[in-house]
């Protein structure tokens, strides 16, 4: 009769994939094991018994499963070694497949356990109890159980099992052992022409993250950028190049994501708004917010009003900023509009519309420089040619300190202009 080997096929990616009962294979020991380890043949008898729990396994119906493997169970003391790894092999799985890892575990440790064994069955068995322990977030086990594997692997570790290693690393904050597996096994796929997966340049990304390389962390996003095509990493890209002083980048990551049709949150439109701003290109920064405000991207706040309408003013379009202060000023609880809309009020020369706001600015408080707006309504006056009223505000802006000495020139100015106009008049 010959010998069998069962083992229980799991995945050494990232994350685990659930395990059908299909999965359990069977291959000839003879082929498996060293010829240094004299394991003992299985009986007929005992093979038939663990085919037939499999079979009922395959066909969905577990309780039968395990009932002949209960039978099996009750002359365990008959048994080799061999069958017996079998037998606790086969409980193992079927524990897997009920979700219950505890029992998978100690199924599996019994495995291991026997000492004849194939080589073969004991490394897949610590392998899959290493998994098991990762699927329970037992990441110090985990790591024990993987050392073991290795200790008694001969091959070299696969790119999928470098990356568990890493995995662990990661999750006990070993952070450079984590990376040196993730780019061993970036290395490896490297080789073979492929893609780097996406959840490996993650995690690599997350392990420089920890210690503190910025400049390795754009570096990754670039290569996640490249690969996967992913709204996320288009944003956090840029941010990085922010980060690291790359501003001309950080803005044309965001342009491209934008016409990408990356960009659709409130607040990353602002922040494309704000890097046109920074960068030099108000006007862009303007057209971006009205767009948005119009198409109910953004709110129309007094913040980003006030944001729309100062995007304008440095783009010199004083003009096509009044909508913009207009609708903020009648949603401010304060005068800090007021006072904005009367200074572009006085540089466009419309004098009556600057008082106003001037004045409601003042009486709204909540402004920082109040002797500006005395000197707004005085320059106003002065302009509509009431002296009088210009030199009232021109003493009440000499009652503060910042604008005292301005309008202390604008008095007299005003009074020679006044006693000219007089003198003017007499001629007449």
């Amino acid at each position: 009769m010959n010998k069998i080997i069962l083992t229980i096929i799991f995945t050494s990616a990232l994350y685990f994939l659930p395990v059908s009962y299909s999965q359990l294979s069977t291959v000839y020991a003879a082929q498996e094991i060293k010829k240094s380890v004299k394991v003992p043949a299985m009986r007929n008898r005992v093979y038939t018994q663990l085919a037939r729990a499999q079979q009922l396994a395959d066909e969905g119906q577990k309780l039968e499963g395990f009932e002949v493997l209960g039978q099996v169970k009750a002359r365990i003391d008959s048994l080799n070694s061999y069958e017996k790894a079998m037998l606790w092999n086969f409980y193992g799985f079927m524990y897997y497949g009920n979700n219950n890892l505890v029992l998978a575990i100690d199924s599996f440790q019994q495995v291991i356990a026997q000492k004849t064994i194939p080589e073969s069955l004991r490394l897949s068995t610590l392998y899959s109890i290493a998994q098991l322990n990762m699927q329970l977030e037992d990441y110090q086990q985990t790591l024990v159980y993987l050392k073991q594997w290795q200790s008694l692997n001969n091959n070299s570790l696969t790119s999928e099992q470098q990356m568990l290693f890493a995995q662990i690393h990661y999750q006990n904050k070993s952070f450079e052992l984590s990376l040196s597996a993730v780019e061993k096994a970036l290395d490896l796929v490297q080789l073979q022409n492929k893609p780097p997966k996406e959840n490996w340049l993650i995690l690599q990304r997350a392990n420089y993250y920890e210690l503190k390389k910025p400049h390795k962390v754009t570096q990754v996003l670039e290569q996640l950028v490249k690969y996967y095509d992913s709204p996320t990493y288009w944003l956090q890209l840029s941010g990085m190049y922010g980060e690291i002083g790359e501003e001309a980048l950080q803005l044309a990551t965001m342009e491209a994501a934008w016409q990408a049709g990356y960009i659709t949150k409130s607040q990353d439109i602002i922040t494309l708004v704000q890097l046109y701003r920074f960068n030099g290109v108000p006007f862009k920064a303007a057209a971006l917010l009205e767009e948005a405000i119009e198409q109910g991207k953004v709110v129309p706040s007094e913040q980003y009003l006030e944001m729309l309408a100062q995007s304008y003013l440095a783009a010199k379009n004083e003009k096509k900023s009044l909508p913009a202060f207009i609708k903020a000023t009648a949603i401010s609880e304060t005068g800090k509009i007021d006072a904005q809309l009367a200074q572009v009020y006085m540089n466009l020369e419309k004098w009556s519309l600057a008082i106003a706001s001037a004045d409601k600015a003042l009486s709204r408080k909540g402004i920082k420089r109040v002797g500006d707006m005395h000197l707004i309504i005085g320059m106003s006056y002065f302009n509509l040619k009431n002296y009088d009223q210009a030199l009232i505000a021109f003493e009440a802006a000499k009652a503060v300190e910042n604008s005292a000495k301005t309008a202390q020139q604008w008095s007299k100015y005003v009074k020679r202009e006044q006693g000219h106009q007089a003198q003017l008049a007499m001629l007449n």
